[in-house]
């Protein structure tokens, strides 16, 4: 299986949330679809469309008009990639279930869980996963086919309490079942030590990378790793910037050619 490229598709504040901009829906919309085709168009394997609204719950739960915005955006990415083009949601910071009802409704085709075990503490609050809701709902609207990455050691995870090694945190993310976890920091010697733990430790569980990666260190991190989360090296000006098809077909092309 090759390397999956997953581009980031960052959604500005949608209804219901605080800092939402009154009629800004459509552009917002215009926005997200126009990048999903950006990543589609220059060979990227999918994208996780991620909403980013400056403060957030951190309960498994998301207001209605959220999750009804974000089941629109999603289904027009769907649409507008085709069912080769694997879609991915994540409403921040930890609706798992609400998530699973926009990729199962959408067609999409997984989920991002911020934390699927344990306990990570936020600038928002505690986060405090709840592995047998999540399975129990995931079960119950018949979204098995819906798989879910799940960080161990992220920007987004860090195990509440210290003391537990990542690659334990990545088996009890399995076992529960999550599909792929989700590691990786800006220190890349730091990245390269939790991979090598999680392989020898848990080898059966798919490695993908939680950004940080970019044309200089691709190659390197993706001869570990099973896959990436990529954005800000692929987006004109930075992070928040249109997604550029050249940068995207750069980075595709130098994980591609990975012996």
């Amino acid at each position: 299986m090759s390397k999956q490229i997953i581009g980031m598709v960052h959604l500005q504040p949608l209804p219901g949330t605080p800092y939402y901009e009154e009629g800004s829906l459509e552009r917002i919309r215009r926005t997200a679809v126009e990048s999903a085709l950006a990543l589609f168009e220059g060979g990227a394997d999918g994208c996780l469309v991620q909403t980013v609204e400056r403060v957030y719950r951190v309960d498994d739960e998301s207001d209605a008009a959220r999750t009804a915005a974000m089941t629109l955006i999603v289904h027009e990415i769907v649409r507008a990639t085709g069912p080769r083009f694997q879609v991915g949601v994540q409403l921040m910071r930890n609706a798992i279930r609400a998530s699973l009802a926009v990729a199962t409704v959408t067609g999409a085709a997984f989920v991002r869980a911020g934390a699927l075990v344990g306990m990570t503490l936020t600038e928002h609050g505690m986060v405090t996963a709840d592995p047998m809701g999540v399975m129990e709902y995931r079960r119950r609207i018949g979204a098995g086919h819906v798989r879910i990455l799940a960080d161990i050691d992220s920007s987004h995870f860090t195990w509440y309490g210290g003391g537990k090694p990542t690659a334990e945190v990545a088996r009890a993310a399995r076992k529960v079942g999550a599909d792929a976890v989700v590691l990786g920091h800006a220190d890349e010697d730091r990245t390269r030590r939790l991979i090598a733990s999680v392989r020898a430790n848990v080898p059966d569980v798919p490695i993908i990378l939680a950004g940080h990666t970019h044309h200089g260190n691709a190659a390197r991190l993706l001869a570990l790793a099973d896959g990436a989360f990529v954005g800000t090296c692929l987006e004109r000006d930075g992070w928040g910037g249109s997604i550029d098809v050249g940068l995207v077909r750069d980075y595709v092309a130098i994980v591609r050619g990975i012996k």
